[in-house]
């Protein structure tokens, strides 16, 4: 994404760059708003970057070709799903929601399927986010927009993964007392739900009793899921899983997330286990349904 000034010359508007791509403006709008082409919204306008026109010149759709698995001339080269990641993560960072899904809708229609957005396109680029955050790349209010736009793609991504048929349990998830992140439950309990799961999912700084009072609430309850993403808060984390486990006798409890580098880590804090990745994590807590869901 261009980093330069509104009163940067090497700045266009969206309908100059039209112009010099040959296109109508709204063929522009829409590479702009798939996040194909690069832009940055000022006031009411889009401004694009000459380095960044020059680069969508050079590799613009329909002109890049590939060979096909036999060797032979191919079609245009497909989008890589890293590039839909990147493109993601612009149309994140920008605010601008309506082009953020259409990225995703690009991403399926190429056969991504709704697990993939997540995991692979918005996890990952959120985590590019937060890092150049902390990094001092960003503004927090950036990262805020980013947050509040993949919430809102989540939102409608969600009833993809609702599952017909026989529920394997309940599953209560959120993040533990003193960490703000709701993302990293809201994912997860999308990928539960589309293996058949329940989820009641607490979202951010949840502290032991909630999940205590959810858990007695719930039917079947399978486990209870705390996540950590704030490293600022693991040395609190023990003694919060140690009140969900003594107000909830018998019922497994996991801990997971950014903070937990590794399996040491999970069980140094109370978990009952660990998984390095969402795939994993799903297992996991499927692991605990046979002998739970009668």
């Amino acid at each position: 994404m261009s980093t330069r000034t509104p009163a940067d010359p090497a700045q266009l508007g969206l309908r100059e760059a039209a112009e010099r791509l040959g296109v109508h403006y709204m063929t522009a709008y829409r590479y702009v708003r798939s996040g194909r082409l690069p832009a940055t919204k000022v006031g009411d306008e889009w401004r694009v970057d000459e380095v960044d026109l020059a680069g969508f010149r050079r590799d613009r759709p329909g002109r890049s070709v590939e060979r096909d698995e036999s060797g032979g001339p191919g079609k245009p080269a497909p989008t890589s799903r890293r590039t839909h990641r990147e493109r993601l993560e612009a149309r994140l960072l920008a605010g601008d929601e309506a082009g953020a899904w259409g990225v995703v809708e690009a991403a399926m229609a190429a056969g991504a399927e709704p697990s993939e957005v997540l995991t692979e396109m918005l996890s990952p680029a959120m985590r590019r986010i937060g890092e150049r955050w902390a990094a001092g790349e960003l503004p927090i209010a950036e990262e805020h927009r980013a947050s509040a736009v993949a919430n809102r793609l989540i939102g409608r991504l969600g009833p993809r993964f609702a599952r017909p048929g026989r529920r394997r349990g309940t599953v209560v998830l959120g993040s533990v007392a003193g960490d703000r992140h709701s993302l990293p439950t809201a994912i997860l309990s999308d990928l539960l739900r589309g293996a058949g799961f329940d989820v009641m999912d607490l979202g951010a700084d949840t502290p032991p009793a909630s999940f205590v009072d959810a858990g007695r609430q719930v039917g079947r309850l399978t486990a209870v899921g705390l996540c950590v993403s704030a490293p600022e808060v693991l040395d609190g984390v023990a003694a919060q899983v140690g009140e969900v486990r003594e107000g909830l006798p018998g019922v497994p409890v996991l801990v997971g997330g950014g903070a937990v580098v590794d399996e040491a880590s999970a069980l140094a804090l109370g978990s009952e286990g660990f998984a390095a990745d969402p795939a994993a994590v799903v297992d996991l807590f499927a692991s605990y349904a046979s002998g739970r869901v009668g």
